[in-house]
């Protein structure tokens, strides 16, 4: 099991609906960062504020080292999907583009953090089996390569393309 405990969170920003039935999806997404830079929820929860978030857009953030750290608790709403946010809960892997060009999308995300995904999705799937995992990149409206993989690809065979 990942080192966290499910729903510690920060600031309130309205609550996500109780029922497990009505979170529909689990976002998954990239901190868009190259993979030298090894930041964190605190560090997220800065640039998010910088944007006027409450906080911490994401319920999680897995580091390079596969460490799980808990951003807004899983009954606050997030701010990671743009008219999804109500009905989903979002995943933040560290990483994402280029070390040589951060314009550039690449799959750059460690075995650990990989590893530490699929056992929070387990762990998640357990309380809301309804959950839909999917890209950033694959929601209504989305003009980005983020999280640079295709999650579905990966939920099926284990491999980052």
């Amino acid at each position: 099991m990942p080192p966290n405990s499910l729903g510690r969170g920060a600031a309130p920003s309205g609550p996500l609906p109780l029922k497990p039935e009505d979170v529909a999806f689990i976002a998954i997404h990239c901190s868009a960062s190259p993979p030298s830079q090894d930041i964190g929820v605190a560090e997220i929860d800065r640039m998010h504020r910088l944007r006027g978030f409450l906080s911490c857009g994401y319920h999680y953030v897995i580091r390079r080292d596969g460490t799980v750290e808990d951003g807004r608790a899983l009954n606050q709403r997030g701010a990671h999907v743009e008219g999804f946010n109500h009905c989903s809960i979002g995943i933040c892997l560290v990483g994402g583009v280029s070390q040589a060009d951060v314009r550039k999308p690449e799959a750059n995300f460690t075995a650990d953090q990989m590893a530490a995904l699929k056992s929070l999705l387990i762990d998640l799937w357990a309380d809301f089996p309804s959950a839909h995992a999917q890209g950033h990149r694959d929601f209504p409206n989305v003009a980005k390569a983020c999280p640079s993989f295709d999650v579905a690809a990966w939920l099926r065979t284990g491999e980052l393309r």
